[in-house]
């Protein structure tokens, strides 16, 4: 039966998990600019708050205060529906997420997951496939053929390297034996992440990211120098900024996926030592950090990447996805398959 600390210990944290991924997303537009200066030498926002620290809220204050129209479309309620689909489905993404193992506080566990199912793999993979909607909502709606086009390409990106993603980790379910990122997270202790079992998932994983993010070098969907903008050219204020938060969050989110996936979540070399001498809610909240180390890393190399590789040509991108990552999975799940098999016949066999 639940009672009522479980419903509020729930709320808890999801109203935390809530505003950590907001703010993971309005920093990483300060932390893009940063990389971005860094890497071409030059300075980045540096008057708003200190460092330009600031500078996030002034860009919201900005997009609030700016004047909403609309164009001359006749699906205008679409046309709002499609940011806020792209938005929730970027928010919705981080309930299966385990941000650490539990804290023992008010005489209670709590669980740092809002849910915990056993699905929770599929969860995500079912989320993120309703993302494209926002996009192609938004763009069809527009009543605008850049944004029509931006639309077309991202739903066709999108979909296209969903298969390779879901291909890769059929791999690594055959090695784990379960949907459950929480049970993943566990099964990664000390030294045991997936990584070293699994590097060619983590592979094609990683680069199907990139283009379900739609960041460089697949950005197709809203490269300026042929469509304008993309899918969101005709969109102003927060509608806009809905897209833009929806984008970085995304980022974060697949930071983490990757981190919980492949590197082992919140779990670090020396944990149950941690937690056996030094407390289990000391042990756990260095697992939180480290684990947002892990997130930072990669959302670090989402920006490296960005003002590294220029993009590809359209037909590049199909080919990649088509050509060579739907294949490069198979070929992972069949030598993943027939490694499984080796091992238990020679375990039956005594060897």
């Amino acid at each position: 039966m639940v009672d009522g600390a479980f419903i509020i210990e729930k709320s808890v944290v999801i109203v935390v998990v809530f505003a950590v991924t907001m703010i993971m997303a309005m920093y990483s537009t300060w932390a893009e600019r940063k990389v971005a200066a860094y890497l071409q030498d030059r300075v980045g926002p540096n008057r708003a708050g200190w460092g330009g620290l600031l500078q996030p809220l002034a860009d919201g204050l900005k997009l609030f205060s700016k004047e909403e129209f609309f164009p001359n479309t006749p699906n205008k309620f679409l046309f709002i529906v499609g940011p806020a689909i792209a938005m929730s489905t970027a928010l919705m993404t981080s309930a299966v997420i385990p941000w650490g193992d539990r804290l023992h506080l008010f005489g209670r566990d709590i669980l740092l997951q809002a849910t915990d199912i056993n699905i929770g793999l599929l969860y995500f993979f079912g989320v993120v496939s309703v993302g494209v909607y926002g996009i192609m909502i938004g763009g069809w709606a527009s009543n605008n053929k850049f944004s029509l086009m931006g639309a077309v390409r991202a739903a066709s990106q999108m979909v296209s390297y969903e298969v390779a993603m879901g291909l890769s980790m059929i791999a690594l379910l055959m090695m784990t034996g379960t949907l459950s990122l929480k049970e993943i997270s566990l099964q990664q202790s000390e030294w045991h992440w997936n990584i070293l079992y699994q590097p060619l998932s983590f592979l094609i994983f990683l680069i199907c990211a990139f283009a379900e993010t739609n960041r460089t070098p697949f950005d197709l969907a809203e490269c300026e120098s042929e469509l304008i903008g993309g899918y969101h050219t005709e969109y102003s204020s927060m509608k806009m900024g809905f897209y833009l938060f929806a984008e970085y969050a995304n980022m974060f989110i697949s930071a983490t996926i990757i981190s919980v996936l492949f590197f082992g979540g919140y779990n670090y070399p020396g944990m149950q030592w941690m937690v056996e001498n030094v407390g289990i809610n000391t042990a756990n909240l260095l697992g939180i950090a480290v684990l947002f180390v892990k997130i930072c890393f990669f959302i670090f190399f989402y920006m490296w990447v960005r003002w590294t590789i220029p993009r590809f040509r359209y037909d590049q991108l199909m080919n990649l996805g088509w050509k060579i990552l739907i294949p490069l999975s198979i070929i992972n799940i069949i030598i993943t398959g027939v490694v499984i098999l080796r091992v238990e016949i020679a375990a039956f066999l005594g060897f």
